[in-house]
C-alpha cells in the first residue's frame, strides 16, 4: 500500500510520499515512490506512484531510459511542451506497461493496475497536477479540487478537506501534510515513514525544496504528540449530548 498528496497552493506546489512497500508483523520493506525529472531553469516535473510496484518500477524506468539521446528515444518527458502533453506521455506509459505485463487483456490488468500523480511546470505555464489512472486518462487539479492523494486515501483525507487553503504557507501546507500523514500511519500498517517531500515555488525551477523525514525526526514526533492531544483537548471541550432516559 502506499499514501501519496500533492497540492496545489497559491505560492506553488507540495509533495509528499511514503516508502512502505511491504507490511506484516515481521516484515517491512520501503521504496522510493518520488521521482523527479528537471531541467534547470526550464522544467520541473515530479511523480508519485502507488499501486503493483513491477508496474510503476517499469514505467518509470521507460520514463527514465527515454530521456537519455532523446533524438533516439523519444518521446520523452523531457521534451514536452506542456504540462498537458508530459500527463498524456505518463498516462500512455502507463497503458504501455500494464499491456504488456497482462496480454491476457482486461481481467488480468487488474493484477498491475497503477495510479500516478504528475505535477510540476514548464516554462511559459503554470504550475498545475494530474491524478493518471491506470487507463492512461487522467484529471487535473482545479479550484474545486486543488488535491489529490492516491494509495490509502481515507483516514488522512478528513483533515485536508477541513483545513486545506490556497493562501498556505509551505511551512503551514508541510504541517497539515504531516497531520495528514500521521492519521494514516496510525490507522494503516502498510503506510510507513520515511516520508519524501518536494516543495517548488512557482517560477523558480531551479529553487525547489527536497527532503526525507525519518521516523525520529523531533518537528514530525512534535506534530504527531500534539495532534493526538489537540485531539483529545477538543473533544473534551465539546458540548455533551444528553440522551433521556426512557419513561416507564
Amino acid at each position: 500500500m502506499t499514501y501519496c498528496v500533492a497540492m496545489r497552493l497559491n505560492r506553488g506546489l507540495v509533495f509528499m510520499s511514503d516508502t512502505r512497500t511491504n507490511a506484516g508483523v515481521d516484515n517491512f520493506a520501503s521504496t522510493r515512490k518520488m521521482f523527479n525529472f528537471n531541467v534547470a531553469g526550464e522544467r520541473n516535473i515530479t511523480l508519485m506512484t502507488a499501486g503493483n510496484l513491477a508496474t510503476t518500477q517499469a514505467m518509470i524506468s521507460l520514463l527514465e531510459e527515454r530521456t537519455q539521446a532523446v533524438d533516439d528515444r523519444d518521446p520523452s518527458i523531457l521534451s514536452q511542451p506542456t504540462m498537458f502533453q508530459v500527463a498524456r506521455l505518463v498516462g500512455a506509459t502507463l497503458k504501455e506497461v500494464i499491456s504488456y505485463s497482462a496480454p491476457g487483456g482486461p481481467a488480468s490488468a487488474d493484477a498491475f493496475g497503477a495510479s500516478i500523480i504528475v505535477g510540476g511546470q514548464i516554462a511559459g505555464g503554470q504550475p498545475t497536477i494530474f491524478l493518471v489512472y491506470p487507463e492512461g486518462n487522467f484529471i487535473e487539479v482545479s479550484e474545486d479540487t486543488p488535491f489529490f492523494q492516491i494509495g490509502e486515501t481515507k483516514y488522512g483525507k478528513p483533515i485536508l478537506v477541513r483545513a486545506f487553503d490556497p493562501d498556505l504557507t509551505f511551512e503551514d501546507a508541510m504541517k497539515l501534510l504531516l497531520v495528514s500523514f500521521d492519521s494514516t500511519v496510525k490507522s494503516n500498517l502498510s503506510v510507513g515513514l520515511p516520508f519524501d517531500v518536494h516543495l517548488f515555488e512557482d517560477g523558480m525551477y531551479d529553487g525547489s525544496r527536497r527532503t526525507r523525514i525519518e521516523a525520529d525526526d523531533p518537528v514530525y514526533r512534535a506534530i504527531s504528540t500534539g495532534w493526538g492531544e489537540a485531539l483529545k483537548t477538543a473533544l473534551d471541550q465539546l458540548p455533551t449530548y444528553e440522551i433521556a432516559s426512557d419513561e416507564v
